[in-house]
């Protein structure tokens, strides 16, 4: 028996956890909207200026053979807001948005398994596009595994509720609370149908304390893999107080990444650091936002290789999340040398330990923060060892022994 395994999109995380599972071979189908392979059409349209977005979705060549596409709302929800047609893109009630596009995904995997469950002994989904899936699953007697990337909705609402009461000059960036009662009842719904949850941390597994629906259903906690360790020597000069500390944050420009309390602290130390921003705005319209950023480099996109080049190139990450999933730009920035400040609803408190590889503030503390950069200013030698600390940290975590024990753990529900 083998694993259907469906996604709408494909993110870093679902694309080495394919891999591994097709690797292993334990993947019967991958239903996807676009995966781009070698010598394919999609390669093609890759290529162009006008949808080079989808060389993003490249996925390994191993997967191909199992592939199943259905490109269309896909394609629509990139082509015709570049056409200037943006009402079929509408949040959530638009056909080609992308809860149409996870829909879309979903009623073509539920319809296969219908079709080809003879060979399929468990169905892998993610949240926003697994209702009909499990629900063809349950009816079929298929074990379902639910992959849940962030932490639950009724915890981001108490948290970023509050949030938006304490700093309310913020809130136009905090966009979480657009959903309808009926999409966060499907959320619910799918919840309660999954026999098994993957969470990539231990906050995440916290936020699931709220739903009491799912109290005895198994979580299992498998935290993502470091990319490859970057052992070049940072192009920058060592830190020694001498220069302006470099700063970076990499991530949406939101309240819920607590990015007022990174531009606070900032402000603090005026020419004694520098910011670069790599990201791109929530929402348009917040006049606190974008007085702040006129102050410092702002790069509002950059491809991945990019990304670690530039965090190769910064002194300290700040990543003061109020709620995250997991916070892949941790484990890159530690990866690349590059010592990470954070709060503990990342993965944080998994990896990070205060002043050793890294550090942890609470969250939305300013003070906190100002402290971390201070100690700096104030101990510059201390940098390079907590910035050699981070990388060792990393060489004991890689993205295969997280496709290794998803692996394992999928393999027993294979076997039963």
């Amino acid at each position: 028996m083998k694993i259907l395994f469906t996604h709408p999109i494909g993110n870093q995380n679902v694309k080495n956890l394919a891999r591994f599972l097709a690797e292993d071979g334990m993947i019967e189908t991958f239903i996807t909207s676009i995966a781009v392979y070698d010598n394919s059409f999609l390669e093609k349209l890759a290529k162009t200026s006008f949808l080079k977005e989808f060389e993003r979705r490249r996925f390994a060549e191993i997967l191909k053979p199992t592939t199943k596409q259905f490109p269309l709302y896909e394609l629509m929800r990139f082509a015709l807001p570049k056409l200037g047609i943006n009402r079929f893109n509408e949040h959530e009630t638009g056909i080609f948005s992308i809860d149409g596009v996870g829909r879309y995904i979903d009623d073509k995997a539920a319809a296969y398994l219908r079709k080809k469950s003879k060979n399929i002994g468990l169905a892998y989904c993610y949240e926003d596009c697994a209702l009909n899936t499990f629900s063809a699953a349950s009816a079929l007697g298929i074990k379902k595994a639910y992959d849940l990337p962030i932490g639950y909705w009724k915890t981001y609402r108490q948290l970023l509720s509050e949030e938006k009461e304490r700093r309310p000059e913020w809130a136009a960036t905090i966009t979480g609370f657009k959903d309808s009662d009926e999409k966060l009842e499907k959320k619910d719904k799918e919840l309660a149908l999954a026999d098994v949850i993957y969470v990539a941390s231990a906050f995440t597994a916290k936020t699931l304390e709220q739903n009491k629906a799912i109290a005895n259903t198994k979580k299992v906690i498998v935290p993502y893999g470091f990319p490859p360790v970057n052992e070049t020597k940072k192009a920058l000069p060592k830190y020694d107080g001498k220069r302006a500390l470099k700063l970076l944050y990499v991530g949406g420009l939101t309240q819920r990444k607590g990015i007022a309390s990174l531009f606070e602290a900032v402000e603090h130390f005026k020419e004694k650091v520098t910011l670069t921003i790599v990201g791109s705005k929530a929402s348009e319209g917040c006049k606190i936002l974008d007085d702040y950023i006129k102050k410092h480099q702002w790069i509002p996109t950059l491809p991945h290789d990019e990304i670690l080049k530039t965090m190769h190139n910064h002194d300290v990450l700040i990543f003061p999340s109020l709620f995250e999933g997991f916070g892949l730009v941790i484990t890159e920035a530690m990866s690349q040398g590059t010592p990470v400040v954070t709060t503990n609803r990342t993965v944080g408190e998994s990896f990070i330990r205060h002043n050793e590889n890294g550090w942890l503030v609470k969250p939305g503390d300013t003070e906190d923060i100002i402290k971390v950069i201070d100690g700096l200013l104030l101990h510059p030698d201390t940098l390079g060892q907590i910035s050699n600390q981070a990388k060792e940290t990393a060489k004991k975590r890689t993205w295969q022994q997280y496709g290794d024990e998803m692996a394992a753990d999928l393999r027993m529900y294979l076997n039963r």
